[in-house]
């Protein structure tokens, strides 16, 4: 049996992740496609690609040998592709957010089912060492029952472009909540993905038309942009198990400087992850702690976990989860049950705060 072989989605930044997560599992990747065929072709010439597409359509008709695809393009189109991709027989590793709503996530959901194939996301923060370190913790039983967590991911001068796809909740689903969820992903991740009960939350567009808040990297501005998501939000999530999620999320808010973490606090130990930036928006100078808070011997105890540095942030490793749980060698990182709980907890944010009461989260 020779290699299997992947297409990819999509010719973005996140794309040269999902295809070097391939190389690293043995996976061939034979053919991209892109509306902008110009930067589709640049990527298949680094990567030594052969076939370049201009649509979905395009490539999944030209290459009927292919086992598996990555989608990274904007929010808008995850749900149509990767619906697209399982209904030919495709199992399919998409870019976070899963979709842009609940309603499209079941519908993801339905087709991976109906079609018996594996449907992933890229969250990214769960493949990192330090998360899988604690999961160990966790998994073990030295942490206890985790009644209560804080998931915060803020920025101070952090908008990626103005008039960009992100900023336009026709093409993104949202803002920070939808783009910087990764934090509040990752600590349903420790907490066991308990079922939401309520939403109470709150989202502010402060600074949304201020130039001086754009970040240091993202889209370039467009000359009438379009900004109709929220730049900050501030929440409390709570669980059928008792259990409580609050959260803080920012593109633009007046804070210290940009703070990326998860904090929890266990019947047994309690656990803190955060990631340490040079300067706000810049991954590669990133040092994360990763850290266990006991008591032993009648003392406070603060437990430094060592873990070798991950300079891809999980994103290789979650593409070569995503293979390996294909190959049934690993089990999947990510579940579409799991996608569809945190997508049904952000559309419970945004109706909570346009409605400014609690919600039920359906």
């Amino acid at each position: 049996m020779g290699k299997m072989k992947a297409g990819i989605i999509g010719a973005g930044g996140i794309s040269h992740y999902h295809i070097r997560g391939f190389l690293a599992a043995g996976v061939e990747v034979t053919a991209i496609a892109d509306p902008n065929t110009e930067r589709a072709k640049a990527l298949a010439r680094s990567f030594q690609i052969t076939s370049v597409y201009d649509s979905c359509q395009a490539l999944l008709k030209a290459n009927p040998d292919l086992t598996m695809v990555s989608v990274g393009t904007p929010n808008k189109f995850h749900a149509p592709i990767a619906i697209d991709c399982l209904n030919a027989g495709l199992h399919v590793f998409c870019e976070k957010p899963p979709a842009l709503n609940a309603e499209e996530m079941v519908r993801m959901k339905q087709a991976a089912e109906k079609n018996r194939k594996f449907l992933l996301f890229d969250f990214n923060n769960r493949a990192r060492p330090e998360a899988q370190a604690i999961m160990e913790y966790i998994k073990s039983g030295q942490v206890g029952t985790i009644n209560s967590a804080q998931a915060i991911w803020i920025r101070r001068c952090g908008i990626p472009g103005f008039g960009g796809w992100f900023t336009q909740k026709s093409l993104s689903g949202g803002g920070p909540v939808i783009d910087l969820l990764h934090m509040i992903d990752l600590a349903l991740y420790f907490m066991g993905f308990p079922t939401p009960s309520y939403v109470l939350a709150a989202t502010f567009n402060n600074f949304a038309t201020d130039k001086r808040f754009k970040g240091p990297w993202g889209i370039p501005d467009a000359e009438k942009p379009v900004v109709d998501v929220e730049t900050a939000a501030h929440g409390l999530v709570t669980f059928q198990t008792g259990q409580v999620l609050f959260f803080r999320n920012s593109w633009a808010e007046l804070n210290r400087r940009e703070e990326v973490s998860v904090t929890f606090q266990g019947s047994m130990a309690g656990g803190m992850i955060r990631r340490l930036f040079g300067r706000d928006g810049i991954d590669a100078t990133a040092i994360d702690e990763c850290e266990l808070y006991t008591m032993e011997n009648g003392l406070p105890v603060n437990r430094a976990i060592m873990v070798e540095p991950d300079e891809k942030m999980g994103r290789e490793a979650a593409v070569v989860n995503f293979v390996r749980t294909v190959e049934g060698k690993e089990q999947p990182l990510s579940t579409p049950e799991q996608a569809l709980i945190l997508m049904k907890i952000i559309d419970a944010i945004y109706l909570s705060a346009s409605q400014r009461q609690p919600v039920a989260v359906q």
